[in-house]
């Protein structure tokens, strides 16, 4: 076990399997030492927990617990290319998007919950960029999606 996933099962969390992809893409590809992953929506066990709008049918604390869950997601994926999350040097870029309602403007508190599960699990190397956008909807009306790019150590 990778000290990323000891990291995660201390915090009482498990990597998920690969959200397959809905469409034509692929969950993460790498280029050079850069993985950058799919749009991640908050699927456990192949179902959307939740579906609407944030700041309508879906909380804002609903919608932050999710961007964790989507943030999971792409650590799985990122790990499905480079093959060891110890690999990761640090998180470069975070996008995250979230469904809501016309008045929302809470998105950046949001996407708080992948940024803040990636410093915990990866302390400062889980650090990053990011940009929080509203959106009028998301794929299978997922409240929120995210995407990360990592850089990695040499192999």
């Amino acid at each position: 076990m990778s000290a990323v996933e000891a990291k995660l099962a201390e915090l009482g969390l498990s990597l998920p399997e690969v959200v397959p992809p809905l469409a034509a893409y692929q969950p993460a590809v790498q280029s050079g030492p850069y993985v950058y992953t799919s749009g991640q929506l908050p699927m456990v066990d192949g179902k959307l927990p939740v579906t609407g709008k944030v700041g309508g049918e879906v909380t804002p604390e609903e919608a932050k617990d999710l961007a964790r869950t989507c943030a999971l997601n792409a650590l799985a994926a990122v790990k499905s290319v480079a093959g060891d999350l110890d690999r990761i040097a640090r998180v470069v870029k975070v996008v995250g998007f979230v469904a809501s309602a016309p008045d929302f403007t809470g998105q950046p508190a949001v996407i708080n919950g992948a940024s803040e599960l990636l410093g915990e699990v990866l302390g400062d190397k889980g650090v990053h960029a990011r940009s929080a956008v509203g959106v009028a909807v998301l794929p299978l009306d997922a409240p929120v999606e995210v995407e990360v790019q990592v850089e990695l150590t040499q192999a």
